[in-house]
């Protein structure tokens, strides 16, 4: 019986189209399932280079870097308005493994933004804080929380600067009342002034300076004051 040749299985044209778009790193167009769509660079079926993201259900919008799947690079993420629809951005800045890391802005409702540094998607490195009542924040972050060595920055133009845990006041630091012309200087803890003293600062040139001035008080020994309140507060930190 004679033997018959079988013709090898002819290969979809759109699987030779796939190859050639993701060796070329051209463009093109994918929506998923849900309705979201992308368009942009890819390689081995992954968003990588530059593309465009849009979220169906929330319409939010990243344009920028990717890489294997998930944004890396510079690239903004922006929502729409509820009311107006228009397009607001939310971050721009730098990304790692789909996350905010580097430098960046980020804006919040009312008027608020941060810009810094970031890590894992939280703030954390050096950065400034604006918020919605005037303050101004400057100084260390760690896991999105003022931590290490900063100033805060009153309306009133009163200003601490020291040190930070948690988001608050903690260890050595200057409490400038530039409205009454005095200055604190001593340490924190949890936002809580332990000890210190306090002194006029400024106080011909303050808006609304104290009836009288700080009375000076000499102590016999000052410096032995200061150490036997810092072993207390050390003890009561342990």
């Amino acid at each position: 019986m004679p033997l018959v040749k079988v013709p090898a299985p002819v290969e979809p044209l759109w699987h030779e189209w796939d190859r050639k778009a993701q060796k070329s790193g051209l463009r093109h167009t994918v929506y998923a399932v849900n309705g979201d769509q992308y368009t942009g660079e890819w390689q081995d079926n992954l968003k990588h280079g530059k593309g465009t993201q849009l979220w169906k259900r929330t319409g939010a919008i990243y344009k920028g870097d990717w890489k294997f799947g998930k944004r890396d690079g510079y690239g903004s993420y922006s929502v729409p308005d509820p009311v107006t629809k228009e397009y607001k951005k939310v971050y721009t800045g730098w990304w790692k493994n789909d996350k905010k890391c580097g430098y960046g802005t980020t804006f919040y409702p009312g008027g608020e933004y941060y810009e810094g540094e970031w890590s894992g998607g939280q703030r954390s490195g050096w950065g400034r804080m604006y918020y919605g009542d005037g303050s101004i924040y400057e100084g260390q972050w760690l896991r999105d929380r003022p931590c290490g060595q900063g100033m805060l920055r009153l309306p009133n133009e009163n200003r601490y600067e020291g040190g930070w845990k948690e988001g608050k006041k903690h260890g050595p630091g200057k409490f400038f009342y530039l409205d009454t012309g005095q200055l604190f200087e001593g340490v924190w803890a949890a936002d809580i002034p332990k000890y210190g003293t306090m002194i006029d600062f400024g106080r011909d040139e303050a808006p609304t300076p104290t009836q009288y001035p700080i009375p000076k008080i000499e102590l016999a020994d000052p410096d032995g004051v200061l150490e036997e309140a810092q072993a207390m507060f050390d003890d009561s930190q342990k």
